[in-house]
């Protein structure tokens, strides 16, 4: 390739992921941004303190992250402390089944949770559950469980055992040891992991509004009912305004908390773990089942119930699936067909996040300095902000020529590929950083040009991890329903989480009953990606902090 070519395609690298991100993300936001500081917006934010109904709703927001944040890590503390220090067989199918929740639709866990409720008599009488605060604490850490497993559970297995082991043959008791000596090494890691589920809970939205109802309202579903419902465009964006406030300030807590986690310890690599007693590992394993599985064995049950008020004793049938191909008046299309959507819309978007992100981690990695740190911390802006928001933005910014895009078909997945390609880049950027350099060299001196270096080397050993990324996204973008809510403006694209939502929102056993089959779709679909991915992960060597 001649020098004018190597320059065009580097130029190329560089300007397709940032053309992406300046339009379909810093343009809908800053729209945003404009509106709410104009002269209408400045007025109706600054008004916002004085209302008792802003106060309430950001109370709320706050105080619900909070308790679900505590909630998720006093549950999750035990199964990583399991994972980290014990062998047991199915070691690696817990973590992987554990990881599923997490990349649930929001709307599948909703339902899920649901079911339960009606199960269990919590959906009426004096321990109503159902449009509690409780319900939504309870999805919270059915949800994030997976986060405090991963990033605690990977950080203390690489913690030296050996300190604490001396502490014990000094006399020190577990709870001692585990409290002077584990716990000051391990902290870092819990805050780190504790913010990230405090933004995921401060954010949620799929979950408030199925569970919560009317009644419970947070920053993010308060953004969607003004513009959605109310048409109030000033509020909402003033609202908008607060909440990236809110999750900028939250970012950066996060990230100084991850700087700390990454080199204010030094771990061991390998560490030799003891077999799990059967009390330790019974009581874990019937805790994870208890908070993971329960909801998910509920749902499957209801799906298959002939009545939702019935159990299993009213016998078993596949009719709530079968209804799913015939439409229903309250969809414009079948839910079976907005399933299909879902999946083509997923493709394309698991399509578009590896090749936005595999361009913009060959900038990072072999890229400029300042453009490859600007591309690390840009391309990553989309993870912290809110979906809402972004579909927001995408509403009121992309509605003129030459950017007239709220009728396109495709807007829909491009909004997904704004979520999947941080997970892309996640997972790619350390694998190339991790080819061993004397491979290049060694191709460099036997006459490789270093395309054909990049062709042959660089690019079969990333193929792996553009794979797993390319099945984050996928999943990712099968439940997203923040954006979408706000994007589908033709019946014929309804996605399978609207559906989902719109199902349960009305009465009826038969509409439950196609609720609950259409979720378990959804979750068998999700769950199968993430296995895939765990199969590439263990059968590979992709590095990275998944």
């Amino acid at each position: 390739m001649t020098r004018v070519g190597r320059r065009l395609t580097a130029a190329g690298c560089v300007a397709v992921p940032a053309v992406f991100l300046a339009v379909f993300f810093l343009y809908p936001v800053g729209s945003i941004l404009a509106r709410g500081l104009g002269a209408d917006g400045l007025s109706r934010l600054v008004d916002l303190p004085a209302r008792s109904s802003f106060r309430s709703v950001a109370w709320f927001t706050v105080w619900q992250a909070v308790a679900s944040t505590v909630l998720t890590v006093v549950v999750a503390l035990p199964g990583a402390h399991l994972l980290a220090r014990r062998r047991f067989r199915g070691r690696s199918l817990l973590r992987a089944a554990a990881t599923v929740p997490f990349v649930l639709p929001t709307v599948v866990v909703g339902g899920a949770f649901l079911a339960l409720f009606e199960r269990l008599g919590l959906a009426d009488g004096p321990l109503r559950l159902t449009r509690t605060a409780g319900a939504i604490l309870a999805a919270h850490v059915f949800f994030n469980v997976a986060v405090v497993l991963r990033t605690v559970g990977t950080f203390w297995e690489g913690l030296d055992p050996r300190a604490t082991e001396a502490a014990r043959v000094l006399g020190a008791s577990p709870v001692q040891a585990f409290r002077w000596v584990t716990w000051p090494r391990l902290w870092p890691a819990v805050a780190a992991a504790s913010s990230i589920v405090f933004l995921f809970c401060f954010t949620s939205f799929g979950v408030v509004l199925v569970l919560g109802g009317p009644t419970r309202a947070t920053l993010e579903t308060e953004v969607w009912r003004h513009a959605v419902f109310r048409g109030d465009l000033a509020s909402a964006t003033a609202l908008a305004i607060v909440q990236m406030a809110a999750v900028v300030a939250m970012v950066v807590v996060t990230n100084r908390l991850q700087r700390r986690r990454a080199v204010g310890q030094r771990v061991v690599r390998r560490v030799a773990v003891p077999r799990a007693s059967g009390g330790l590992l019974a009581g874990n394993l019937a805790l994870l089942v208890l908070v993971l599985g329960l909801p998910i064995a509920v749902l499957v049950e209801r799906s298959l119930a002939r009545s939702q008020s019935g159990g299993w004793w009213g016998g078993l049938t596949l009719d709530h699936y079968v209804a799913l191909a015939d439409r229903v008046t309250l969809l414009p299309v079948s839910a079976l067909e907005a399933l299909g959507n879902s999946l083509v819309f997923a493709v394309v978007a698991a399509g578009l996040a590896v090749l936005v992100g595999g361009l913009a981690s060959l900038v990072v990695v072999h890229g400029r300095s300042a453009v490859a740190r600007a591309f690390d911390l840009g391309m990553m802006l989309p993870l912290g902000a809110s979906a809402v928001t972004v579909g927001f933005g995408m509403l009121i910014a992309l509605d003129e020529p030459p950017l007239d895009l709220r009728s396109s078909r495709w807007l829909v997945p491009v909004a997904h590929a704004l979520v999947g390609v941080p997970f892309v880049m996640r997972i790619v950027v350390p694998t190339l950083r991790g080819i061993d350099v004397r491979l290049r060299e060694a191709a460099a001196v036997l006459g490789a040009a270093p395309a054909r270096v990049r062709r042959e080397i660089d690019l079969p050993i990333a193929a792996r991890a553009l794979a797993v990324g390319a099945g984050f996204s996928f999943a990712v973008s099968l439940g997203e329903f923040g954006a979408t809510s706000f994007l589908p403006r033709h019946p014929d694209r309804l996605t399978a989480p609207l559906a989902l939502f719109r199902l349960l929102s009305q009465p009826g056993d038969a509409l439950r009953g196609q609720a609950m089959a259409l979720a378990v779709l959804l979750m068998v679909a999700t769950a199968l990606s993430v296995l895939v991915i765990e199969g590439w992960g263990r059968r590979g060597s992709v590095r990275g902090d998944l």
